[in-house]
């Protein structure tokens, strides 16, 4: 049976963001291995072993609505995807404290790695600079 990976990466809406532009059609995923949000280790090749895919979705951070709406959706269809034998990765460059903040705002019961050093995203080509007139 073939192992799917599903990706998404956070809807973004300011201009004055800019992003990468991710993975090409056909790429193989890059393998990472990190902590998540309640001191598990996920290692995605072990997970795309034991599960018929995983979801990996980026968001930017708790401070952003339209990230927030979109865990909460993820959330929302938690069941449902795992009941198809999904397994549910957030990833973001936030720090532990912001992502207590996200679970608190969006209930999200699933995995959340904090990826500081935008290892990950950058595997993915979806990390993202925010422009000087933006941090002003």
């Amino acid at each position: 049976m073939k192992k799917y990976l599903l990706i998404t990466a956070g809807i973004i809406f300011s201009l004055q963001v800019l992003a990468q532009s991710g993975l090409k059609e056909g790429a193989i995923a890059p393998g990472f291995s990190a902590k998540d949000n309640a001191g598990k280790t996920i290692d995605l090749k072990t997970l795309l072993k034991s599960h018929k895919a995983v979801v990996l979705f980026f968001y930017r951070g708790e401070w952003c609505p339209y990230c927030n709406k979109q865990i909460s959706q993820l959330q929302d269809s938690l069941q449902l995807l795992t009941g198809k034998g999904a397994y549910v990765i957030g990833v973001t460059p936030e720090t532990g404290e912001n992502i207590k903040q996200t679970v608190n705002k969006t209930h999200a019961s699933f995995s959340i790695i904090q990826d500081h050093d935008y290892r990950i995203m950058k595997a993915y080509d979806v990390n993202y600079t925010v422009n000087d007139e933006t941090l002003s």
